[in-house]
């Protein structure tokens, strides 16, 4: 398994864009092939930080998906929403393999 971790710093005046943009990436990731652990949006006082968790069963199953990226309506319509409102000011992806409770070396 393979575990993305998207770090974002948003714009907190476009958080309900920003939420429409994180709903409709759930639903994507869920009907092509991964787990969307949620988006971890700010909760008390001022921030622009944002995370977001989804795993595949393995980068080959995450390259499918992201292979979509700029080619299916339903991704581009996604990212519409990020790109008209610019509730996404720059993000980071990085790539982690969980280590689970219960889990055997």
């Amino acid at each position: 398994m393979i575990t993305c971790v998207v770090h974002y710093t948003i714009d907190p005046a476009q958080i309900e864009a920003f939420e429409r943009f994180a709903r409709e990436w759930m639903r994507l990731v869920g009907e092509h092939g991964g787990v969307h652990h949620g988006y971890f949006l700010p909760a008390e006082g001022a921030s622009d930080r944002a995370e977001a968790l989804f795993s595949f069963d393995s980068l080959a199953a995450y390259e499918r998906y992201r292979a979509r990226f700029g080619v299916d309506p339903e991704f581009v319509a996604a990212d519409k929403i990020r790109d008209d409102s610019r509730c996404v000011v720059r993000y980071e992806r990085t790539f982690m393999r969980p280590l689970l409770p219960g889990a055997q070396a």
